[in-house]
């Protein structure tokens, strides 16, 4: 398997960069619905460090990603995407990675304005990226929250969008993402290959 993208599939990096972000983003948003109503005991100050060094982690694999993405490009749109669809792709796309920039800097906003250290993993501190401040932290905590509904919202837009094009179309979308699956007929088979 290629390293790098080509013009018609997702190459390695990017197919691990993209499935291990949904995981993290899974486990960070298991924890952070969970932790708000933990009682106020070691385990939820745990619970809360561990949010915030997979946030942090994320974020960084984000940047990785996206730094890929402009060195190796991407694959150009499956033939016979209508121009519309791979519009509203391309859009989501950046919506996206808005997101997932947007919600990490915002829970550090967040944690820096109500006066918290940060650190990631017990390993470093992180700088504050301002002072105390309660109505920045209350902003920041806004944009965390509904941030992450309306990544919820595109992340299964996204996933449903792939799904369409995998059983509907029964076209490469979803596949050339996934190393495993092998590649689908975009037509029907000829009459040759029908009677092997």
């Amino acid at each position: 398997m290629d390293l790098k993208n080509r013009s018609d599939r997702w190459g390695a990096v990017s197919q691990v960069l993209h499935w291990a972000i949904l995981v993290l983003l899974v486990w960070i948003a298991w924890l952070g619905l969970g932790m708000v109503d933990m009682p106020n005991t070691p385990a939820k100050i745990g619970t809360y460090a561990l949010h915030k060094s997979l946030g942090l982690t994320l974020l960084a694999l984000v940047a990785a990603r996206l730094a890929w993405r402009l060195y190796a490009g991407a694959p150009s749109p499956v033939v016979g995407t209508p121009r519309w669809q791979a519009r509203i792709a391309s859009l989501t796309h950046v919506a996206l990675y808005g997101l997932m920039f947007a919600i990490p800097l915002s829970g550090w906003l967040f944690n820096s304005a109500s006066g918290y250290p940060l650190q990631w993993f017990k390993r470093f501190n992180l700088p504050a990226l301002s002072g105390r401040d309660q109505g920045l932290a209350d902003v920041a905590a806004g944009i965390h929250e509904y941030g992450f509904w309306l990544l919820v919202a595109l992340v299964a837009l996204h996933a449903a969008a792939a799904l369409y094009h995998h059983v509907a179309q029964r076209d490469d979308t979803l596949t050339r993402m996934l190393p495993a699956l092998p590649r689908r007929r975009s037509t029907a088979p000829s009459e040759s290959e029908s009677l092997t």
